[in-house]
């Protein structure tokens, strides 16, 4: 066996014995006799490895030019530009998602090759051998195709429809849809871009049964989050995925939309961290009892601009703590007895030493059904990913209609003069005193003094829906 033989044999790549030879001979020509057969035949096959990579992940905006293996997960319309100059044919480009086991990766195929794939010639689910230049485009990453061709033999394990759940986005996707539960949302703000035009944005989080995330919505976009409501289930489409600060968003430009769905069935599943676990300096999730409210103040900052924030007390099975809401955050409607989960919050030191839960911008505050259970997962991480079957269930918080998870809707509990025991925590001290019995909270009428998170049980009878305490102990 000859030494170009030895080093084809060697070589992984897409072209042929005959035109590798070639190239070969052409190098050695090249070179005008300073390299033997051998020798260009190993520079030739490094010309044809250079930019290989091994999974999408791999992929860079840096690269000149990348080599890789893909499946087709979805394809996009045929659109028309014009180019510049005069009599000069109009460009065309089709957009294709593809991915392997690591990500997903925007691919532009142009003019011809947008056209013969508008006529059919690429279907979802094939995997395509690709030699492209990755850029960092409009949408997040994108590889420009220069050549694609079928591999019938390659196997990626990954199928058209994956990546729709919160859990599974990657930084770098885009063309990506995600159903969820809203959340939260942020006002429309107005910023000045470096070309002297004004830009708009706004935000909105969402979350289901596999966690949460921020969805930023630019310019048209923004106007979305004026027609959407906490616990209205939507899906977000066409969207690109980017990092900030250490966490993905969903990001919604021109192309993309928020939609209301009426039908869809979406859990979101928070996880929360113990409060008596919570540490200095660390962004956590926290849940529990609204047991206190003070009035929103106002402030100056030093930029001569007007803040806002109002302070509020939470407590779970293992204590409470002050959380500052900053910001819009700080209009929210809150009274004690309500149950909210406070994601993303910061801790840290507060008056006398107490730890304090800051709310800020990247936080997102959830006020829960009425008697919505909440539960603790400890070590649960920050970010909410995943629920167990101890994690919250807000089935109902989504479709906004029903009884909560965990209420007490039988006619018996209802009725007025209906004989009841129970036993709780007191959250609520005064007049009224409440207590949470780990379904719901309810309102204690007694002439008993009681201390806060004290484990009482009360026999009583029910009236509108309140408790007359007729023994407290």
């Amino acid at each position: 066996m000859g030494a170009i033989e030895e080093v084809f044999e060697d070589l992984d790549a897409d072209v042929s014995e005959e035109r590798f030879r070639e190239a070969v001979e052409e190098k050695v020509e090249q070179m005008g006799g300073l390299a033997d057969e051998e020798t260009a035949a190993m520079l030739v096959a490094h010309k044809l490895t250079e930019g290989e990579v091994e999974t999408v992940a791999d992929i860079e905006a840096g690269m000149e030019e990348v080599q890789f293996l893909a499946k087709v997960l979805s394809v996009g319309e045929l659109r028309t530009f014009e180019r510049d100059g005069e009599d000069v044919e109009d460009g065309r480009v089709i957009n294709v998602e593809a991915a392997d086991e690591t990500g997903s990766v925007r691919l532009a195929f142009w003019d011809e090759q947008a056209v013969a794939i508008d006529e059919g010639e690429l279907e979802v689910g094939e995997v395509l051998r690709i030699k492209g230049r990755p850029q960092d485009g409009y949408n997040g990453l994108e590889v420009s195709v220069d050549k694609a061709e079928p591999d019938d033999e390659a196997t990626i394990d990954v199928e058209p429809g994956d990546g729709e759940t919160i859990e599974a986005l990657t930084l770098g996707q885009s063309n990506v849809s995600v159903r969820g539960v809203v959340l939260d949302t942020e006002g429309i703000r107005t910023f000045d871009r470096d070309d002297g035009s004004e830009g708009r944005v706004a935000n909105l989080a969402i979350g289901d049964e596999t966690g949460r995330v921020r969805v930023t919505l630019w310019d048209d976009q923004a106007d979305t989050v004026e027609e959407v409501t906490a616990g209205e289930t939507v899906e977000v489409v066409d969207a690109y995925v980017r990092e900030r600060d250490g966490d993905l968003e969903v990001h919604v430009g021109e192309e993309g939309a928020v939609e209301g769905l009426a039908d869809a069935d979406v859990e979101y599943a928070p996880e929360t961290t113990p409060i008596d676990e919570v540490e200095i300096e660390r962004t956590v999730d926290i849940g529990g009892v609204v047991r206190s409210t003070d009035p929103k103040r106002t402030f100056d900052r030093d930029d001569g601009s007007e803040g806002q924030v109002k302070n509020v007390r939470i407590q779970d099975d293992t204590g409470d703590i002050r959380v500052a809401l900053w910001g819009e955050k700080a209009d929210l409607d809150l009274a004690p007895g309500d149950e909210v989960v406070c994601a993303d919050v910061e801790i840290q030191d507060g008056w006398q030493d107490d730890l304090e839960a800051s709310a800020g911008w990247g936080a997102t505050v959830v006020v829960l059904e009425d008697g919505a259970s909440m539960s603790s997962a400890p070590d649960a991480a920050s970010g909410s990913n995943g629920g167990d079957d101890g994690a919250t269930g807000l089935s109902d918080f989504a479709d906004g209609s029903g009884d909560a998870a965990g209420s007490t809707s039988t006619e018996d509990s209802t009725d007025d003069g209906t004989q009841i025991e129970l036993t709780g925590t007191v959250v609520q001290t005064g007049d009224p005193v409440i207590v949470d019995d780990g379904e719901e909270t309810i309102t204690v009428e007694t002439g008993e003094s009681v201390r806060l998170g004290e484990e009482v049980t009360i026999r009583g009878r029910r009236r509108d829906g309140d408790v007359v305490a007729e023994e407290l102990f």
